[in-house]
């Protein structure tokens, strides 16, 4: 190791210019996607349309992770990541920009939404994929763990400041949010131009293997991870429940007299306790293994939910929120952590996007599901099943003996003292 290279392995992750750069557009691209995901649905419903129209346009959003997501993965490891990067956030201020003239003009159509919706949806995941694999191409190998909870922390902060400032910018004026996004599309470009590294490696470059091959490379890879794969199922059904939560809760605001901005002020207090959950993830480590990890987080999920059928102060209601968002947080940086250390870095992307497509893809069916529920059995009853659901996900994981193995083994076991110096 030379001289220089040594300086470089010492210099502290907010030295590196191109990092900085890439966490900074990413910033920015979160932002704006947390603007809109909750304004789509609240221009709809403060339009005086039903929790089955919010419900769709939001599931419009989340459909591209079981259409879009596997492809995409082949995509971002078989082409330049910054430029697909590029392109995802030239498309996004395309379609944030025709909702916002939409908007101006009064002609709101929700055919219209939902395919704007789609496309951001669909954009987002080849921007997200991207960025999660060039990390480690832009930081020293010792760094990984701390990028990736750096990039978890600031994906809470955004979460934390976006959706109220959609929600305050959406009773200011309808069509403002919109520009918002547009704006902060534009400013990520602009830094996405500045980074001088690349992306991914050289053998990324050099695939000959067709599209359908390569996505079929990174299924079978991460089938074969048992416990990998298993999770993954049971993060895919709560995900189902949080998507009828977040409409439980616009729904129980509206009922009760409130406004788009409480709501966002209810879920940015969840993004408070989301970005906690991210700071404090490797301190979770270090004391329990992650199978216990994941018991304990989904019965916690569980008791999170029944008090949307019991309150309505906004501050509780943040409060439930909170608690959900910091096990999200801690779940986020641990299962990132994994997937890192265990994924070859020329499938990193295709193994990244089956892990989402099976822990998301149906997210949309959740909006969908549970927005129809709301309408035609209430607050209370569609409460009580998504109570019962996520205590069943927590039992299940208890008794799976794939989960159970995953303790004893390095990845899933607690941190040693040597993983742990690494991280600090």
């Amino acid at each position: 190791m030379t001289a220089d290279t040594a300086q470089r392995s010492k210099r502290p992750l907010f030295r590196n210019r191109d990092f900085t750069l890439l966490w900074g557009g990413a910033a920015f691209t979160t932002l704006g996607a947390q603007v809109t995901i909750l304004v789509y649905p609240l221009l709809v419903l403060w339009a005086g349309g039903t929790a089955s129209s919010a419900g769709l346009v939001t599931g419009a959003a989340l459909l591209p992770y079981l259409l879009v997501q596997l492809p995409a993965g082949a995509i971002a490891d078989r082409y330049d990541r910054r430029r697909l990067m590029i392109i995802s956030d030239a498309g996004c201020l395309v379609a944030t920009t025709s909702v916002m003239l939409a908007v101006f003009l009064d002609r709101v159509w929700l055919p219209h939404l939902m395919l704007a919706a789609f496309v951001q949806g669909s954009l987002a995941i080849f921007y997200d994929l991207a960025e999660r694999s060039a990390v480690r191409n832009l930081v020293e190998e010792h760094q990984v763990p701390a990028a990736l909870s750096q990039n978890e922390a600031r994906h809470r902060a955004m979460m934390m400041l976006g959706q109220p400032l959609g929600g305050f910018l959406l009773s200011v004026t309808r069509w403002v949010p919109f520009l918002f996004t547009a704006l902060a599309h534009l400013a990520s470009l602009l830094m996405l131009l500045a980074i001088r590294k690349k992306f991914q490696g050289e053998r990324a470059a050099k695939s000959e293997s067709g599209l359908w091959a390569d996505m079929a490379e990174g299924v079978a890879w991460l089938w074969r991870q048992t416990f990998l794969r298993n999770v993954m199922i049971l993060v895919a059904i709560s995900n189902l429940v949080f998507e009828g939560m977040s409409l439980a809760l616009m729904v129980v605001i509206r009922d009760s007299g409130g406004s788009p901005t409480t709501i966002g002020v209810v879920v940015a207090i969840g993004g408070v306790g989301g970005l906690l959950g991210a700071m404090t993830s490797i301190w979770w480590r270090r004391r329990i293994s992650l199978p216990a990890l994941i018991v304990a987080g989904l019965a916690a999920w569980a008791a999170c939910v029944p008090p949307l059928a019991l309150i309505t102060n906004p501050v509780l209601l943040g409060v439930v929120f909170a608690a959900c968002g910091y096990i999200g947080g801690v779940f986020n940086v641990a299962g990132g952590v994994y997937m890192v250390g265990v994924a070859p870095d020329h499938i990193l992307s295709r193994t990244i996007s089956v892990a989402m497509l099976i822990g998301a893809g149906a997210s949309f069916l959740g909006a969908a599901g549970f927005g129809f529920a709301l309408d035609t059995a209430g607050v209370g009853r569609t409460v009580l099943v998504m109570t019962v659901l996520m205590g069943c996900l927590a039992l299940v994981a208890l008794i799976l003996p794939s989960v159970r193995a995953a303790a004893r083994t390095r990845e899933g076991g607690r941190l040693s003292a040597e993983d742990a110096a690494a991280l600090d």
